[in-house]
């Protein structure tokens, strides 16, 4: 039987900031037999041009894809055939260029959260339902092993039904700061951390249970960051431990401030300066149409980073404790998000796990049955990013789009049903949107108030 060997697809990078990076390095190498990139779009042409410069490094003597503003979408499509986009722009912006690519008939790959507010979700719902281009929203954290293997044991029935989850996620002095340097500092832009950070903590919970949210309560606070508040007289605030030198790092001196006078934008904002709308401490009830309930805690200015997940069931019990980074030096490097690391390739020397054993970085699963002891549940080492997450969404993004139909691209995966659509990535920001309306009004908030479909 002879088969027919498909072209690569064609992809539009819309949003050419420092996310977009691993998305086209995948495209120019480990994903170039089924994708590749045939234009960059953004506003500004300096960042751009350093995507230029990639590529040159990467595929010397291959042609540049052309260049477009956010406006001349149409024009794109007809010039290069895109047969779908890949949106990293700022996550206030994600609607216009979701239901403009839909709307072009192009597939979507879109950065979380799907986009910020009630008004904006409903757009895209009825852009999704008009068209028949399909949109893959990249929760990376659905492709984890740790959190893989927590889904599995639910679905074996390991804990019985599940009766209610308590999850805290923390934020380290490096990691929590850097939201407050930079746009996602004002709410209206970024839907605060409970819509921009916490949606990839609501959709893993949906996620492992199947769960559809209904009712949402929360509390939060600006307490830390921001003007005049406990941040701003604490140790380090005066000698420069939480700002960011983008002088320092090549890829954001390019990216970042030699494109300041383009557009204006800074990226090393003061973390204590006037502006900040969004807040650094967050609690949050969710009722579940099962009748499970989630408590839920974010945390953005702690000592160390990682989450902690406690999972109950009418059969038990199972606790996921991570610890991605165990604490942040005084005179720690410009690593932002050590959950973005490759975990195998970071490992800690021996003096540093040493001085690290009261809390080493770590990951440990334990299921606990009913009048039984508990059960370490081994975890395999990721390779690469978010615990082994990104390098098996890229998978599934670019190597199970060539699929039609298919569950997935990742044998013996196919039955998780990882690869998130628009209503996973609704039903994900519902809570936080949600959530964000609860703390305006002191009240209890019915997602079905929201004006949106969720399933």
């Amino acid at each position: 039987m002879s088969t027919t060997r498909q072209s690569p697809r064609r992809y539009a990078m819309i949003g050419t900031g420092s996310r977009s990076e691993m998305y086209v390095r995948a495209l120019l190498g480990s994903h170039s037999d089924v994708g590749t990139p045939v234009a960059w779009v953004d506003s500004n042409p300096v960042r751009m041009a350093y995507y230029d410069r990639l590529l040159g490094e990467l595929r010397p003597g291959a042609p540049l894809p052309p260049s477009y503003s956010p406006a001349q979408l149409e024009q794109m499509r007809e010039e290069t055939g895109a047969d779908a986009v890949v949106i990293t722009t700022p996550d206030f912006t994600h609607h216009e260029y979701v239901i403009a690519a839909l709307k072009l008939g192009m597939d979507v790959v879109v950065e979380k959260p799907l986009t910020v507010d009630a008004q904006k979700a409903a757009a895209i719902a009825d852009a999704a339902a008009a068209s028949s281009a399909n949109v893959t929203v990249t929760f990376n954290y659905r492709y984890s092993p740790r959190n893989t293997l927590v889904r599995q044991l639910i679905d074996a029935g390991e804990i019985g039904s599940v009766t209610s989850i308590h999850f805290e996620w923390l934020l380290d002095t490096g990691h929590g700061a850097d939201y407050f340097r930079r746009w996602h500092r004002e709410k209206e832009k970024s839907g605060g951390l409970l819509v921009h950070k916490a949606t990839h903590h609501f959709d893993l919970v949906n996620w492992w249970t199947s769960g559809i949210p209904e009712t949402v309560f929360a509390l939060g606070g600006l307490n830390f960051y921001g003007e005049g508040n406990a941040g701003s007289s604490s140790p380090g605030a005066s000698d420069g431990r939480f700002g960011l030198d983008l002088g320092k790092d090549s890829r954001m001196q390019q990216l970042f401030k030699d494109a300041e006078h383009v557009d204006g934008y800074r990226r090393d904002q003061d973390v204590f300066a006037p502006g900040v709308t969004i807040e650094d401490n967050m609690s949050v009830l969710v009722g579940y149409r099962s009748g499970a309930s989630l408590a839920y805690t974010l945390h953005a200015h702690a000592p160390w980073e990682g989450y902690r997940v406690a999972i109950n069931g009418t059969r038990g019990r199972l606790e996921l404790d991570v610890v991605e980074k165990p604490h942040r030096a005084r005179d720690a490097d410009q690593t932002v998000d050590p959950s973005a690391q490759d975990e195998a390739a970071t490992a800690a020397s021996a003096d540093t796990a040493a001085r690290d054993s009261l809390r080493p970085r770590s990951s440990t699963l334990l299921l606990q049955k009913h009048f039984e002891r508990p059960v370490e549940i081994p975890i395999p080492v990721g390779v690469g990013g978010h615990g082994g997450g990104d390098l098996k969404l890229l998978d599934d993004v670019f190597r199970g789009a060539v699929t039609p139909g298919s569950a997935g691209a990742i044998p013996g995966e196919e039955n998780l049903a990882r690869r998130a659509g628009y209503l996973d990535g609704l039903r994900s920001i519902a809570v936080g949107i949600a959530a964000n309306t609860s703390i305006a009004s002191g009240e209890v908030t019915r997602i079905s108030q929201l004006g949106f479909p969720i399933d």
